[in-house]
């Protein structure tokens, strides 16, 4: 059951295609996690460079997609909708297996700490229950 469809999500988000991470939010718990989803095709722009023969989605933008469904609670909790925020930090990254094309990205993200201008939240994605990335994400928020 979905929490958010791609409609609202663009409600939240200030992001846009093709920059657009992010198809559903699957599970929110205010003020604590959210659980967000990523369908990847092989039309994803990405894939046509990274790599041709064997395509790979790029360990920033999983990064990116991460930081995209922690944007969706953070701004949920904040009342900033359309709030733009920045990386502060990307600590302990790990890139554990390749993401490709035909791969649902399961992101589950949970707070650390979160203030209205400064926060952070650990992140892991998955695969077919198969840890692929995580890292603790921090984000400044502009204005």
């Amino acid at each position: 059951m979905s929490v958010f469809e791609a409609n609202e999500i663009l409600n939240i988000l200030p992001h846009r295609y093709p920059f657009m991470l992010v198809d559903r939010i699957i599970e929110l718990e205010d003020g604590k996690r959210i659980v967000g989803i990523k369908n990847l095709t092989f039309n994803e722009l990405f894939f046509q460079g990274h790599f041709p023969g064997r395509p790979v989605m790029p360990g920033v933008l999983q990064m990116e997609a991460m930081a995209q469904v922690a944007g969706i609670l953070l701004n949920k909790m904040f009342g900033g909708e359309g709030k733009i925020s920045f990386f502060a930090a990307i600590d302990n990254a790990r890139f554990r297996r390749p993401v490709v094309p035909g791969d649902q990205l399961r992101m589950e993200i949970n707070i650390v700490n979160a203030k209205p201008r400064l926060s952070k939240v650990n992140a892991k994605a998955f695969v077919d229950g198969k840890l692929v990335s995580e890292a603790d994400l921090m984000f400044s928020s502009a204005g």
